[in-house]
């Protein structure tokens, strides 16, 4: 079965780091944009940041853009956030995903139901004292 698996999340304090990280099972993440999207309770899925398969291009949603860092291992088949000077409203269940690029990185990364290919579990990130 095709699937990405999420991990790195759990309970840090405000102003900690954390790293989470996207690995794919059983298919190659090389041509495909990978997202991560986070949910808060009661709030709609986001976009977080993308990252891009044709020239690593990067996109980041203004709320977390300067904290956070997306990047790709293809050796590793696996994508990586990494998370600085989390916040409490950082705190969310956070989702990768995958999709063939079809359209411009911002365009798809503010709109997480256009990404119809493969979609992680999600892990918790909790922000708090």
């Amino acid at each position: 079965q095709l699937q990405l698996v999420e991990s790195g999340g759990g309970l840090v304090q405000p102003g900690g780091s954390l790293r989470l990280s996207c690995a794919a099972s059983r298919f190659t993440l090389n041509n495909y944009a990978i997202g991560w999207f986070r949910q808060a309770p009661g709030k709609e899925r986001e976009g977080v940041s993308c990252i891009s398969s044709i020239d690593g291009s990067t996109y980041y949603a203004d709320s977390v853009k300067g904290r956070f860092t997306i990047s790709r291992d293809n050796a590793k088949n696996t994508v990586y956030l990494q998370m600085n000077s989390l916040a409490p409203e950082d705190t969310a269940v956070y989702y990768c995903a995958a999709e063939y690029p079809f359209s411009t990185l911002q365009t798809m990364c503010v709109v997480p139901q256009v990404w119809r290919g493969y979609w992680g579990q999600g892990t918790q990130v909790t922000v708090s004292s």
